[in-house]
């Protein structure tokens, strides 16, 4: 069974720039890519837009190309490849699950990645070497169950910095002391359970009031100014402060609900569809 485990790094000053290089190259190999579908008829295929990769780096329009780890570049490819299979296997309806739209173009403003494989990345006792980015030193919150088989950089919208590995883990299996539960969704509560418990969901008021003001404050400003992409990390930096607060809220109260009983019983209702409603949105989105 495999797993992700997430550390955050700090970079110097010089790997935060071969890693901007890195994720723009990644970044242009994926818009090429996916011009390039688009334009044709029909999907070319991963080994195709690999050997056109290869052609386009003796270009003098991306010879730069060269500059980084072909290991990412090629996974990008390997992305665009699994994006559409997902999305005509959903549209054959072979795939479970919501209905998947086609790849959409990466911007510089949203959150960057890549992923180096076994041939690009080496990991010793307190640090990780990544090719043609040096030696990073992650904040080992936790150790790692087993030897990673690939591991992904990731810079969110805040600009923090973070290295995912994937790894095998073996489930864990724990004795429940209840037979079954019911959970029923609420509104003025996140959560009420059949034993009488009831789950409050944390208040995010006071963020969603400064995310507001901010907001406000990005559309009076210039575009591309250097204030406004100041505004904007503000904004991102609120937005992660309320996502971690949420993931480990539900990551807790999961984590309770499942160690404690063998069978857990849900309502059948639309929540999707009841977030289209704006009256029901602001609360059933924390959820």
């Amino acid at each position: 069974m495999k797993a992700r485990y997430g550390y955050r790094f700090y970079p110097t000053d010089q790997q935060q720039q071969n890693l901007a290089q890195l994720f723009g190259c990644v970044r242009v190999v994926w818009n090429d890519g996916l011009a390039l579908c688009k334009q044709s008829q029909k999907y070319p295929g991963f080994s195709k837009l690999s050997a056109l990769l290869t052609q386009t780096k003796k270009t003098d329009e991306r010879q730069w190309l060269k500059d980084v780890s072909s290991v990412p570049l090629q996974q990008s490819l390997r992305h665009l490849d699994i994006a559409y299979r997902n999305f005509f296997n959903s549209c054959n309806g072979k795939r479970k699950g919501k209905r998947l739209g086609s790849p959409k173009f990466k911007k510089k403003t949203n959150s960057q990645s890549a992923e180096f494989t076994k041939a690009a990345f080496s990991l010793t006792d307190k640090s990780v070497y990544l090719a043609k980015i040096g030696t990073v030193h992650p904040i080992w919150s936790r150790s790692l169950p087993s030897e990673p088989s690939s591991v992904t950089v990731i810079k969110d919208c805040a600009n923090r910095y973070f290295l995912s590995f994937v790894v095998e883990i073996q489930p864990i299996q724990s004795e429940a002391k209840n037979q079954s539960i019911g959970i029923d969704l609420g509104i003025k509560n996140f959560a009420v359970m059949s034993n009488g418990e009831k789950a409050e969901s944390p208040s995010y008021k006071k963020l969603d009031r400064k995310v507001r003001k901010l907001q406000h404050k990005l559309a009076r400003q210039q575009k591309d100014s250097k204030r406004r992409n100041l505004t904007r990390i503000k904004i991102a930096k609120l937005h992660n402060r309320i996502a971690d607060t949420r993931s480990y809220f539900l990551h807790k109260l999961s984590t309770k609900v499942i160690n404690e009983n063998q069978v857990i019983v849900l309502e059948d209702l639309n929540v999707s569809g009841m977030v289209k409603n704006r009256k029901l949105a602001s609360t059933l989105g924390r959820e």
